[in-house]
């Protein structure tokens, strides 16, 4: 059984900080990429950033680059996910994605929960 079980969450000021977790069961984490996508009150969901299998490269979406950062560790089975000087429009609810391609061709993807994050003074 595959979970994934994101923490962390919650109310944090605009300008401080806040660090996700996404720990994963049930699959060989070290073979998938994962992202952290987010979705707000009446928008459709959005990646925040990704990270590969080895952790060897990232990317993240503009509106958080410089301010956000991903990272693993494959011993730990975990995903994080730092937000640093948070915006108001970062509240969302944050979910944690795991993502592989065997064969080329077949996909193999799982989500999380969600954790609500919200930025606010």
């Amino acid at each position: 059984q595959v979970q994934l079980v994101e923490s962390g969450g919650g109310l944090v000021q605009p300008g401080g900080s806040l660090r996700l977790s996404c720990l994963a069961s049930g699959i060989t984490f070290s073979t998938y990429d994962m992202s952290w996508y987010r979705q707000a009150p009446g928008k459709e969901r959005e990646l925040v950033a990704v990270i590969t299998s080895t952790g060897s490269s990232t990317n993240y979406a503009d509106s958080v680059k410089g301010r956000f950062t991903i990272s693993r560790d494959n011993a730990k089975n975990t995903v994080y996910l730092q937000m640093n000087s948070p915006k108001p429009e970062d509240t969302a609810v944050y979910y944690c994605y795991a993502k592989k391609i065997r064969w080329g061709y077949d996909k193999l993807d799982y989500w999380g929960q969600g954790t609500q994050v919200t930025v606010s003074s």
